[in-house]
């Protein structure tokens, strides 16, 4: 079960991160990401790293992504154009998500256990210990370095987009105040 599991997730990564190169607007191209995003959730649930999984939903999925999509809305990316294909997807997309939703609620409500994580260099679940604990210990000791410079990182893209939204929206605005005198 776990196997068709895999797969299934490994192609709904892949299909989507093909999808995210394909795309030409900046909004498709992003919603693709949150596909690979929940697509590896769903493989990390399966390693039995619960805790990476509802983590990546909400940081990649949700709060990176929106930040993306804020990003690219205020860089203004260009108007939206109305196509057919938007209805045919809605009409055939939305029965298929539930469907999904449906089969793979079943089946990892019937699964007796996702199995456990493998975290390297000796680390083992001690019987009383949960995942999370290993998983500190391991974040915040053995990687610290590495988290820290991509939350600067972040921070510093999240500053660099905000610049550059300021600076575009100084020019626009500057030629509008002279056309209006």
């Amino acid at each position: 079960m776990h196997l068709i599991l895999f797969f299934l997730f490994a192609g709904f990564c892949l299909a989507g991160a093909i999808n995210l190169l394909l795309q030409t607007h900046p909004i498709n191209s992003a919603l693709s990401l949150i596909v690979v995003m929940t697509s590896l959730a769903v493989l990390y649930l399966l390693l039995g790293a619960e805790f990476l999984a509802i983590a990546q939903i909400i940081v990649y999925a949700g709060a990176v992504m929106v930040l993306f999509t804020f990003v690219v809305m205020l860089l203004n990316a260009g108007r939206e154009e109305r196509t057919l294909g938007s209805r045919a997807a809605s009409r055939v997309g939305f029965p298929a998500v539930v469907a999904l939703f449906a089969v793979l609620s079943t089946i990892l409500l019937r699964a007796q256990g996702l199995g456990s994580a493998h975290l390297g260099q000796g680390l083992t679940n001690a019987p009383g210990q949960s995942n999370l604990v290993l998983l500190s210990q391991v974040l915040f000791h053995e990687l610290l370095l590495p988290f820290e410079v991509t939350s600067v990182l972040i921070l510093i893209a999240i500053l660099g987009a905000v610049a550059l939204a300021h600076a575009e929206g100084s020019k626009t605005g500057g030629s509008e105040r002279m056309a209006e005198k």
